[in-house]
């Protein structure tokens, strides 16, 4: 499919959801964030400065995904130099954790609701730094001046929508005393349509906005984080914030037929991961395959059961064990890996390879430690006149973080060390100072050394899946951008069950059933994925936003 051809398929319709312009375009989770965006880019900000923008009307329109305490990675290219970055500003774990945090006295797990919302499952958030670091490498404007539109927003209030109800009735019992405050007022929980202000957040904005990060890393809002988060048996102490950096490194790529494709390299698992099973899915040439066929369906799930395998193996701190990324995407290991697949049945048998026969580096551990698919995480994306890509993925990790909010400051402190492994064997597992693998997966795609597309989605696990697919179904079958992001996805792991969308065929659902797939009983919600397509000639921009939120793209054009 070629990319006119792809454009010739895009749609003019007025869809809520989709946006059209030869401008700049912002897309994100809720309508506050895209049109604060867009307000920075008519300013004459860059991708950058729009990007920061979002993220903090984001902590203010979506406070139970992302926040001033979550992490993230955020991707940027600059269109001048024609290379792509990578601001790491993910969690980290606190010196003083230790491996055996999420197990018992036996040695066994602990229930990951028992483990996912105490102290001990708050690492040290990164996203400010992340976005302060990214602002100052690759932005235009000022810190004060990004902040602006969020503490007007926050200070003004928001509208409850559908998203703040899900969770509401799904996760509150991840919620702690002080956060019930906030969400369920007078004891009664936040409805749909209703106009809701947090004082206490815009306290902190507008001290953010005039004191920078340093006032959350060192200085009062530092101390209430270390007190709150130790009130909850934590391990963070002050040391552990003033010493947080955020990284830019430049991003990895790989290729998928004649498109390169940009994302994060590790800690980062999201990357490897869809590099990897659009590898898999290039040597099958899926485009074969009818859109609603089930050998597409029997692809995706066995890639992702094959990708997941080695991911487990393989994925992990690159500061802490060698991790073997050459050998796992070389030409050869992609061939050996793809002979799994048969088209007879699902193959029992999938476990992980042995990349390092085609690495040249050797295991080894660094002892640098001394040194469901849930509505969670967000992902948005700002794109300028000049052609400057800025994409981010940023989260608390699971839908309220870690349910404990800190007291007069009007937010929530992540969970983001439920991402590690919480078996102390593993290579995943919790070590001090070290960060637990991300699927965070923000992506550009090239063609001929020009940006065609990005994307990304929330969603842990299912991420690189979403973006696989939506991407198949854009470059293989040259569907809208909407309705690529409205194609039913499915998801799975290592082992038969498959988490499916609305809308899989069933023919296809009955005919991997035969062959050993089993597709859970209830249709779920997977990712939710924005897109925006370029075109490189014109131009003009095609964007998309997933129902599963009320989020949009926004192109510069409009009112």
């Amino acid at each position: 499919m070629t990319m006119d051809e792809i454009w010739n398929n895009q749609q003019d319709d007025s869809h809520s959801q989709r946006a059209r312009g030869f401008k700049g375009m912002t897309a994100s989770a809720t309508e506050e964030s895209s049109s604060i965006g867009k307000e920075i880019l008519a300013q004459g900000g860059n991708a950058m400065d729009a990007l920061v923008a979002m993220q903090f009307g984001l902590a203010v329109s979506e406070p139970f995904n992302t926040g001033l305490a979550a992490s993230g990675f955020i991707l940027y290219y600059d269109a001048k130099k024609k290379k792509t970055f990578v601001v790491n500003g993910h969690s980290i774990a606190p010196q003083k954790a230790h491996k055996n945090v999420f197990v018992d006295e036996h040695q066994d797990v602990i229930p990951f609701l028992e483990r996912s919302t105490p102290g001990t499952a708050v690492a040290v958030p990164g996203i400010l730094k992340g976005m302060e670091t990214a602002l100052n490498e690759f932005g235009t404007m000022k810190w004060k001046e990004v902040m602006e539109p969020a503490v007007k927003l926050s200070e003004q209030g928001v509208r409850v929508n559908i998203t703040w109800n899900t969770g509401l009735e799904r996760f509150s019992d991840r919620l702690g005393e002080e956060a019930k405050k906030f969400f369920y007022p007078d004891g009664v929980p936040l409805t749909e349509g209703e106009v809701v202000v947090n004082e206490n957040l815009t306290k902190t904005l507008q001290l953010l906005q005039e004191k920078g990060a340093d006032a959350f890393y060192k200085g009062e809002i530092a101390e209430e984080i270390i007190k709150t988060v130790q009130s909850f048996d934590g391990f963070m102490v002050k040391e552990d914030l003033a010493s947080y950096e955020a990284t830019v490194s430049e991003a990895i790529s790989g290729t998928y037929k004649d498109y390169t494709v940009a994302v994060p390299a590790p800690p980062n698992g999201g990357g490897f991961s869809l590099l990897y099973m659009l590898k898999l899915l290039e040597k099958a040439d899926i485009g074969q395959y009818d859109l609603h066929s089930w050998e597409k369906y029997y692809l995706f799930a066995e890639v992702m059961r094959i990708m997941t395998a080695d991911k487990l193996a393989y994925m992990g701190d690159p500061a802490f064990y060698d991790i073997p990324l050459d050998g796992l995407l070389t030409e050869q290991y992609i061939e050996e890996r793809a002979k799994l697949i048969n088209f007879d049945f699902r193959n029992e048998d999938i476990t992980e390879g042995n990349p390092w026969q085609y690495d040249d580096k050797q295991p080894h551990h660094k002892n640098a430690g001394t040194t469901d698919p849930g509505p969670d995480t967000t992902h948005f994306i700002a794109i300028d006149m000049s052609g400057n890509i800025a994409a981010c993925t940023s989260s608390l990790e699971h839908f309220f973080g870690s349910g404990i909010m800190v007291p007069g400051y009007g937010f929530l402190l992540n969970n983001d060390m439920t991402d590690f492994d919480p078996d102390p064997a593993g290579i995943n597992s919790v070590e001090p100072g070290k960060y637990p693998v991300s699927m965070k997966t923000p992506t550009i795609v090239f063609k001929n050394g020009e940006p065609v597309l990005t994307l990304g989605s929330p969603g842990g696990p299912t991420i690189p899946p979403s973006v696989m697919q939506t991407m198949i179904h854009i470059l293989e079958y040259g569907m809208d951008v909407k309705d690529a992001i409205e194609e039913p996805r499915i998801y799975n792991g290592t082992g038969p069950l498959i988490w499916h969308e609305e809308g899989i065929p069933d023919a296809a659902k009955q005919k991997l059933e035969s062959m050993n797939f089993q597709f859970d009983s209830i249709a779920l919600s997977i990712g939710n994925v924005q897109a925006i397509l370029l075109n490189p000639e014109t131009n003009e921009k095609m964007g998309g936003s997933d129902s599963s939120r009320p989020g949009i793209p926004v192109s510069e054009e409009e009112n």
